[in-house]
């Protein structure tokens, strides 16, 4: 393969050097070049706790904790309660009721008058899972005919929001480890944060589960997330000094963020895109830079690697590096510059075969050591989904 060297403007093909070389430089060279510039007037941090929860959004982002506003969850609003749920801790007490005369009828509804602090839709739920009895019996008919002077249990259960907490082995790669952080190569299709719709089955579950002490770290350790379905590195801390430590790396943009994307057209030259990023105000799952409500500083720097066709479509293989990390910063940006991603609908993207998620992969990832301050530079292999969108790709070797 030939890395496309664009620096300068000008196509001049190059050998390709191991891949972590060039992660390696990219994020050197930027993350240098932020912390001399010493502008951070951008970050917002009046009064603002980096690690205070808020709304999170459909398909959630490629996001760091920058701001302290882009941490839940991954796919629709809703933030979890902080808090750690122990196994075998979802149902609460049994409570058990005499159907009084002149409350006979389907069970759902009799049960909506015994227990009205719940909702009928709630009720149905516990009855259908086999947590309401009968005269000792299970019922999982919501339509179940009950009449006077019936006996009915009813195991009360936490909301699955209250639950969301809760370890669960879940199966993610780990890159790196220490006393202090731990390097995770995230799969597409992970949740990174429970929220509305996902209270379970995420990376935060799995960590809990792996890693028992970081029920005592906020969120346990996460610092920063990525979109469900962006595959790459996370870094995750292990105590809340060091947590407190990456977050205000995230906040000064010290850390080095840098990713691959296959993008529609051809991307001549180097670039960066500094433009504002909020909720779109026609489309509330989407982000926008042209009628966003509550806008924040995002700022994308990107550069082409290589060419290529598939079919009668143009495609570029561009790395990215994040300065800021907003909800879907990468994938909004791109499209801005009239190059979605592929394979993402929400921005214009088509979905082409094999690609069946947006290709978008954190491949590099550098941060300083909370124990000593080391540089700490880590890569991920491209996935194999992605890298099956790759070769179907026929790119252009000759730097032409």
């Amino acid at each position: 393969m030939a890395i496309v060297d664009q620096t300068r403007g000008l196509y001049a093909c190059r050998p390709a050097r191991a891949s972590i070389s060039y992660v390696d430089e990219f994020l050197q060279a930027n993350t240098s070049a932020n912390a001399s510039d010493g502008d951070t007037s951008s970050v917002d941090t009046s009064g603002v706790d980096p690690l205070s929860t808020a709304a999170s959004d459909d398909a959630s982002g490629i996001d760091s904790l920058n701001d302290g506003d882009e941490l839940p969850g991954d796919e629709a609003p809703g933030v979890a309660t902080p808090g750690v749920a122990t196994p075998g801790s979802a149902a609460l007490a049994e409570r058990r009721f005499t159907v009084p005369a002149g409350m006979a009828g389907r069970l759902d509804k009799v049960l909506a008058q015994l227990i009205p602090e719940h909702s009928r839709s709630r009720l149905q739920g516990w009855i259908e899972a086999g947590h309401v009895q009968v005269n000792a019996e299970t019922a999982t008919s919501v339509r179940k005919a009950v009449a006077t002077y019936d006996k009915i249990a009813v195991r009360e259960q936490l909301a699955p929001e209250q639950q969301a907490f809760t370890p669960e082995p879940i199966d993610f790669p780990v890159v790196a480890e220490s006393a202090e952080w731990i390097v995770v190569d995230k799969p597409a299709g992970l949740v990174v944060h429970p929220g509305a719709g996902n209270w379970s089955g995420t990376l935060l579950n799995g960590l809990l589960h792996r890693y028992p002490e970081l029920a005592h770290v906020p969120r346990a350790g996460i610092v920063h997330r990525l979109d469900k379905d962006t595959s790459g590195l996370m870094v995750v801390a292990r105590t809340e000094t060091s947590q407190t430590a990456l977050v205000r790396q995230l906040q000064a943009r010290t850390v080095g963020r840098q990713y691959v994307a296959l993008v529609h057209g051809w991307v001549q030259a180097d670039g960066t895109v500094d433009r504002p990023v909020g909720r779109d105000a026609r489309v509330p799952v989407r982000m926008s830079v042209d009628r966003a409500v509550a806008a924040k500083p995002a700022i994308t720097h990107f550069r082409p690697m290589r060419h290529g066709m598939l079919g009668n479509l143009r495609f570029t293989e561009v790395a990215c590096r994040l300065e800021t990390g907003r909800t879907h910063q990468i994938r909004v940006h791109m499209a801005s510059l009239g190059h979605p991603l592929l394979a993402d609908p929400l921005y214009g993207g088509k979905l082409v075969h094999p690609a069946v998620r947006q290709m978008l992969h954190a491949r590099g990832l550098r941060f300083e050591d909370p124990a000593d301050g080391a540089p700490r530079a880590f890569e991920a292999a491209i996935p194999e989904d992605m890298q099956s969108a790759m070769s179907a790709i026929v790119w252009d070797e000759t730097g032409a």
